[in-house]
């Protein structure tokens, strides 16, 4: 999905998608500015050409339907087991040399692994916050993203655990914000979050993708982000969502991407998981 201008004058939003062995591009016109309100233009436009909110919104009727069935000591061991398998492939991702066994003895045991101290308190600490925030709903605001780093990282990476980057940073070619502007951009981020009328999975993709484009701290974007789409579609009674280490580099693929591409494959990737759900 793109917006373009014909005449310089007049803006349209279109967006093409394959059906069967034909290319189709459905257009709306917008004006002669582009509307304040663009991404909630952008997500009825979706929900007009493909059933995919239907599918979503289904998913959310059959977890929920399941999920209420079970009792309460069995939702905290499922909650545990979650949290668990997400700790270890989130910091996989970001490159832990500990295995999904290992994270299961550190949490579970308490049992001492060797491998690098560093890697271990991380686990320890990820798999705290993320329990932690499955149980609580926390104000969404600066603060609290602050505190999820700090809680990881204090015991690992004291320097810059809990503060934003005052330094400028490269993720591959791509080159972050100005860290003068990370204040202002992690304010405009939370009104969006706190305004929009998006389907909460949408809007899960939505803000990692923008998250990890403001790219906010010099290390531990990637954890803070896949915190943060959990905590958007746990918070809206949605299943969440793990991306699997060893699918990571079509999910960096994703985010070298623009930011509709990245929910195409954030709605793709996220249907794959839940479809007994759809069924």
């Amino acid at each position: 999905m793109r917006i373009i201008q014909r005449k310089n004058k007049y803006y349209y939003l279109q967006h093409s998608f394959r059906k069967k062995d034909k290319v189709i591009t459905k257009e709306k016109y917008l004006g002669k500015k582009i509307p304040k309100n663009i991404e909630d233009i952008k997500s009825k436009m979706l929900k007009e050409i493909d059933n995919v909110y239907k599918k979503l919104e289904k998913i959310k009727e059959k977890f929920q339907e399941e999920w209420n069935k079970y009792p309460e000591s069995i939702k905290e061991k499922e909650k545990g087991e979650i949290a668990l398998v997400f700790t270890y492939n989130t910091n996989a991702i970001e490159g832990s040399t500990i295995t999904l066994r290992e994270t299961r003895e550190i949490i579970q045991e308490n049992f001492s692994v060797h491998k690098p101290l560093r890697d271990i308190k991380e686990t320890e600490s990820h798999y705290k916050i993320f329990l932690e925030m499955l149980n609580k709903k926390e104000e969404m605001n600066k603060e609290l993203i602050l505190k999820w780093h700090y809680e990881i990282f204090k015991e690992s990476k004291e320097d810059i655990a809990g503060k934003f980057r005052d330094y400028l940073v490269r993720v591959g070619e791509y080159r972050a914000p100005d860290w003068q502007d990370i204040e202002k951009l992690i304010k405009e981020f939370i009104e969006f979050l706190k305004k929009s009328k998006l389907n909460p999975v949408e809007l899960s993709a939505r803000a990692h993708f923008k998250f990890e484009k403001i790219h906010p701290f010099g290390d531990g974007n990637g954890r803070i982000g896949r915190i943060l789409m959990n905590y958007i579609l746990c918070h809206n009674k949605y299943p969440m969502i793990i991306i699997e280490y060893g699918k990571r580099k079509s999910y960096y693929r994703a985010l070298e991407k623009d930011e509709d591409k990245f929910v195409k494959y954030f709605f793709k990737r996220y249907l794959s998981i839940h479809k007994r759900l759809v069924f």
